[in-house]
């Protein structure tokens, strides 16, 4: 039995790691290290996968780090994450794919800006107005 402290240090190295997970070239490390063939360490990877339940993933502070980890679950992502140039175009992608929702957000944000502006000021509930 895991004492509190245990636990709490087996959950902080666990969110560590599993973050350290939406880092292609990390991910290139490992293939190439030979931990991406090894049945314990994929084991491992699949024990995981409670990080996607909603009272877990909410502690991510990188949660592209959960897709990763599913494609992980497939023996031809691990496979060609040994080759530099997979890791390469998986990180150019995720810096589009972030650029591309920066400036999105900020479109969302600035046309709900301008239309909260553009709504006329409501008058107060109730009868002071007739008063």
């Amino acid at each position: 039995m895991e004492t509190e402290e245990q636990a709490r240090n087996r959950f902080q190295s666990e969110l560590e790691f599993i973050q350290c997970l939406a880092n292609p070239n990390y991910l290139n490390f490992l293939a190439q290290r030979g931990f991406l063939r090894e049945r314990p360490f994929i084991n491992y990877l699949k024990y995981l996968l409670y990080w996607k339940e909603p009272e877990y993933a909410k502690f991510l502070k990188y949660p592209h780090c959960l897709h990763m980890l599913e494609l992980l679950q497939y023996e031809h992502f691990r496979k060609e994450l040994v080759n530099a140039q997979c890791a390469k175009f998986i990180d150019e992608q995720q810096l589009l794919h972030w650029q591309h929702y920066s400036r999105k957000r900020t479109r969302l944000q600035q046309a709900l800006a301008e239309q909260q502006q553009q709504q006329p000021q409501q008058p107060p509930h109730g009868n002071a107005a007739a008063k």
